[in-house]
């Protein structure tokens, strides 16, 4: 199984165990060590991955830290472990902080089994940094967060070359952290500058502000979704399946609906969502997304009789999930957000047993 599919996989247990962990023991049987493992360490084995490894630090004697990953008898990790959900604010890893500053361990990383926060000395010498410069939320992770944690892994632990990225990789955080701010929220300054060229010489009024900030908004979300677009039909290519299925229209005013269609960025974060879901089942390529005005379905094989399901996303404050019941009918089940898709596992897969299995009859009602 590979590096991802491990992680999906652990990522798909704590979300349905999570509400069930209270104590701090429990979130690190069940969450962090299963994460060390999948970093490739035996956390089994005392000679490399050692738990409340202890060391005196200056007065405090008996100091301890959850866990430490060694190397040739040496820690090269450390980890600080609070119950699950708890919060992890940099007063909460005075251990850490403490412990870091007396070995040779140059990377700590404070977690709640949930989000692991990773850190190290970019900023002085044997002094733990008071901000990361990476973090993994085991809930909701992208690809190149992956690629980022396979540096820690095991086989391919090299010091040198993750402190080489590290810095970069902080403030690479740092400002995408802004921009993702700016789209929902974009500052007065970043609308007057941006809207600069447009309004020529004329002063940036409150009225002007008031015009451009949702215009900015919305070309800045335009803009992220196409270039998404673009390059998940590129990617999907070679597969005999297309990514959105063309439906050609039967009149102008088809036509116009077509126009109006626009795939948000929420509709193909659960697209991938129900694929990575789905894709110990049946291939990815074999499951296809088909925009319309009123929902965006999830299908099976670009066919329209054999709909995983809907998503119902027009108004993000309000999302739904249409999903469909031994009768082919779509019962709509609210989400918090797009992860809540992980809490309807057995439903999308039950559903994708019927067509496997040659099982369906008739077309989706609704």
């Amino acid at each position: 199984m590979d590096f991802i599919d491990q992680l999906r996989v652990l990522a798909s247990r704590i979300t349905a165990t999570k509400d069930m962990i209270q104590t701090e023991e429990a979130t690190k049987n069940s969450m962090i060590m299963p994460f060390i493992q999948i970093l490739g360490y035996n956390v089994f084995d005392p000679l490399e991955v050692t738990p409340e490894l202890v060391a005196d630090v200056g007065l405090k004697k008996g100091e301890k830290v959850d866990y430490a990953i060694l190397k040739d008898g040496n820690p090269i990790i450390l980890f600080e472990c609070k119950k699950a959900g708890a919060e992890l604010n940099i007063s909460h890893a005075g251990q850490l902080f403490r412990y870091f500053h007396v070995t040779t361990a140059r990377f700590g990383v404070l977690t709640n089994g949930l989000v692991y926060k990773f850190f190290s000395d970019l900023e002085q010498p044997n002094k733990m940094d008071e901000k990361p410069f990476f973090e993994f939320n085991i809930l909701d992770f992208k690809d190149r967060d992956v690629d980022e944690l396979k540096k820690f892994a095991k086989a391919v632990f090299d010091l040198d070359t993750i402190l080489t990225t590290a810095n970069e990789l902080k403030y690479t955080r740092s400002i995408q952290n802004r921009l993702a701010e700016w789209m929902v929220s974009p500052p007065e300054d970043f609308v007057r500058l941006v809207a600069a060229d447009l309004i020529g010489s004329r002063r940036f009024t409150p009225a002007l502000r008031e015009q451009f900030t949702p215009i900015t908004r919305r070309a800045f979300e335009q803009l992220i979704g196409e270039r998404i677009n673009a390059r998940l039909k590129g990617a999907m290519t070679p597969e005999p399946a297309s990514l959105v299925a063309p439906v050609p229209p039967e009149s102008s005013a088809d036509a116009r609906a077509e126009d109006q269609v626009h795939t948000s960025l929420e509709e193909l974060e659960a697209f991938h969502t129900i694929r990575a879901i789905l894709r110990d089942m049946v291939s990815p390529g074999r499951i296809t997304i088909r925009d319309a005005q009123s929902y965006c379905a999830v299908l099976l094989d670009d066919n329209n009789r054999r709909p995983l399901c809907r998503l119902r996303f027009n108004n993000l404050k309000n999302l739904r999930i249409g999903l469909f019941d031994e009768k082919r009918e779509e019962v709509l089940e609210p989400l918090e957000k797009v992860d809540d898709i992980y809490n309807f596992v057995d439903r999308l897969k039950a559903t994708l047993v019927t067509y496997l299995s040659g099982q369906e009859t008739g077309t989706a009602k609704g």
